[in-house]
Protein backbone atom coordinates (compact mmCIF):
# COMPACT_ATOMS: atom_id res chain seq x y z
CA UNK A 1 0.00 0.00 0.00
CA UNK A 2 3.25 2.13 0.67
CA UNK A 3 4.07 1.64 -3.16
CA UNK A 4 0.46 2.93 -4.44
CA UNK A 5 0.34 5.71 -1.75
CA UNK A 6 4.19 7.10 -3.40
CA UNK A 7 2.56 6.90 -7.24
CA UNK A 8 -0.82 8.66 -6.02
CA UNK A 9 1.09 11.23 -4.35
CA UNK A 10 3.51 11.88 -7.26
CA UNK A 11 0.65 12.13 -9.30
CA UNK A 12 -1.17 14.53 -7.36
CA UNK A 13 2.21 16.69 -7.12
CA UNK A 14 2.33 16.85 -10.92
CA UNK A 15 -1.28 17.94 -11.43
CA UNK A 16 -0.66 20.69 -8.95
CA UNK A 17 2.32 21.83 -10.39
CA UNK A 18 0.48 21.77 -13.73
CA UNK A 19 -2.07 23.61 -12.52
CA UNK A 20 -0.01 26.63 -11.06
CA UNK A 21 2.30 27.05 -14.30
CA UNK A 22 -1.44 27.30 -16.23
CA UNK A 23 -2.60 29.77 -13.52
CA UNK A 24 0.44 31.87 -14.02
CA UNK A 25 0.40 31.21 -17.78
CA UNK A 26 -3.54 32.66 -17.48
CA UNK A 27 -2.29 35.56 -15.15
CA UNK A 28 0.43 36.61 -17.72
CA UNK A 29 -2.16 36.41 -20.72
CA UNK A 30 -4.70 38.64 -19.33
CA UNK A 31 -2.15 41.16 -18.23
CA UNK A 32 -0.74 41.40 -21.85
CA UNK A 33 -4.81 41.47 -22.92
CA UNK A 34 -5.41 44.20 -20.43
CA UNK A 35 -2.26 46.20 -21.52
CA UNK A 36 -3.59 48.81 -24.60
CA UNK A 37 -0.55 49.20 -27.32
CA UNK A 38 -1.19 53.05 -28.06
CA UNK A 39 0.67 55.20 -30.33
CA UNK A 40 3.39 58.66 -29.57
CA UNK A 41 2.41 60.42 -32.75
CA UNK A 42 4.26 63.64 -34.03
CA UNK A 43 2.53 66.04 -36.51
CA UNK A 44 3.45 68.40 -38.43
CA UNK A 45 3.88 71.95 -38.35
CA UNK A 46 4.64 75.12 -39.92
CA UNK A 47 7.29 76.61 -37.42
CA UNK A 48 9.48 73.71 -36.00
CA UNK A 49 12.71 73.34 -37.80
CA UNK A 50 13.92 69.81 -38.87
CA UNK A 51 16.94 70.13 -36.56
CA UNK A 52 14.87 71.30 -33.94
CA UNK A 53 12.21 67.54 -34.32
CA UNK A 54 15.28 65.49 -35.02
CA UNK A 55 17.20 66.79 -31.77
CA UNK A 56 13.81 66.14 -29.48
CA UNK A 57 13.43 63.24 -31.17
CA UNK A 58 16.72 61.94 -30.63
CA UNK A 59 17.12 63.23 -26.74
CA UNK A 60 13.01 62.09 -25.62
CA UNK A 61 12.68 59.31 -27.34
CA UNK A 62 15.92 57.87 -27.32
CA UNK A 63 16.07 57.57 -31.26
CA UNK A 64 19.16 57.14 -33.45
CA UNK A 65 20.10 60.05 -35.58
CA UNK A 66 18.83 57.99 -38.45
CA UNK A 67 15.46 57.03 -36.92
CA UNK A 68 14.67 60.45 -36.11
CA UNK A 69 15.72 61.72 -39.23
CA UNK A 70 13.25 59.36 -40.88
CA UNK A 71 10.80 60.22 -38.45
CA UNK A 72 11.11 63.67 -39.05
CA UNK A 73 10.63 63.26 -42.69
CA UNK A 74 7.76 61.34 -42.48
CA UNK A 75 6.46 64.05 -40.53
CA UNK A 76 6.63 66.80 -42.93
CA UNK A 77 5.84 64.46 -46.03
CA UNK A 78 3.05 62.70 -44.45
CA UNK A 79 1.54 65.19 -42.02
CA UNK A 80 2.40 62.88 -39.14
CA UNK A 81 4.17 59.71 -37.48
CA UNK A 82 4.12 57.37 -34.95
CA UNK A 83 7.27 57.55 -32.93
CA UNK A 84 6.62 55.26 -30.28
CA UNK A 85 4.57 52.41 -29.16
CA UNK A 86 3.68 50.96 -25.75
CA UNK A 87 1.54 51.54 -22.92
CA UNK A 88 -0.06 54.94 -22.44
CA UNK A 89 2.05 55.28 -18.38
CA UNK A 90 5.39 54.70 -20.44
CA UNK A 91 4.23 57.21 -23.69
CA UNK A 92 3.02 59.52 -21.37
CA UNK A 93 6.31 61.50 -19.97
CA UNK A 94 7.44 61.21 -23.64
CA UNK A 95 4.52 63.26 -24.82
CA UNK A 96 4.81 65.79 -22.14
CA UNK A 97 8.38 66.51 -23.05
CA UNK A 98 7.98 66.87 -26.37
CA UNK A 99 4.55 69.00 -26.21
CA UNK A 100 7.15 71.26 -23.52
CA UNK A 101 9.25 71.72 -26.45
CA UNK A 102 6.60 73.42 -28.84
CA UNK A 103 5.89 70.30 -30.63
CA UNK A 104 2.60 68.98 -31.40
CA UNK A 105 2.78 65.25 -30.14
CA UNK A 106 -0.72 63.12 -29.09
CA UNK A 107 -1.19 59.49 -27.87
CA UNK A 108 -3.47 57.62 -29.63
Amino acid sequence: MDGHFITFARQSIRIMSHQIKEDTLTDLLEAIETTEVMDLVVFNDDFNTFDHVINTLVKVCKHTLEQAEQCTWIIHHKGKCTVKTGAFDYLKPMRDAICERGIDARIL
